[in-house]
């Protein structure tokens, strides 16, 4: 089941997406990379959401609460990048980012935990994740990585 949340629902993040791509396409402007938030916490959604839709070059084409809702939602959009937490209920970051990277090998992936272990980071790393960021840093170091990695495929 998708979570429809009351900022934006999956089906509508995803749709408005799509029309900024063929609008921004159309005029011939830089490609927007598109983003997949995966949080338990409705705030932290909402926050990554606002922090991410506010940029440019960057559009969130839908969000999950858990690890199998993830799963999902990428293999039916194909997002450029997903913001993954760790620690989540049904099936947690790491599991989920173990199945994804199966499904779709070419995904990048950002682990956004508040967790700091290096076992977790280790297995990450292990497991395909592109880069590990902690909760706690500012929001800025999050779309710094995001566009390094973004970016750099592309190039």
């Amino acid at each position: 089941m998708l979570e429809r949340t009351s900022f934006a629902p999956v089906s509508t993040v995803s749709q408005l997406g799509e029309k900024k791509r063929r609008m921004r396409l159309n005029t011939g402007d830089v490609v927007r990379k598109t983003v997949l938030i995966v949080d338990e916490s409705v705030f932290v959604r909402h926050a990554l959401y606002e922090l991410f839709t506010r940029q440019s070059d960057l559009d969130v084409c839908g969000v999950a609460e858990n690890g199998r809702e993830a799963i999902e939602v990428a293999c039916r959009l194909h997002p450029d990048l997903i913001v993954l937490d760790l620690s989540m209920p049904v099936m947690n970051g790491l599991d989920a980012a173990r199945a994804l990277k199966r499904m779709l090998p070419t995904v990048l992936i950002i682990m956004y935990s508040a967790l700091e272990d290096s076992f977790s980071e280790k297995q990450a790393k292990l497991i395909g994740i592109s880069e590990v960021v902690s909760k706690f840093d500012p929001p800025s170091l999050l779309l710094e990585k995001a566009r390094a990695l973004s970016y750099r495929i592309a190039a």
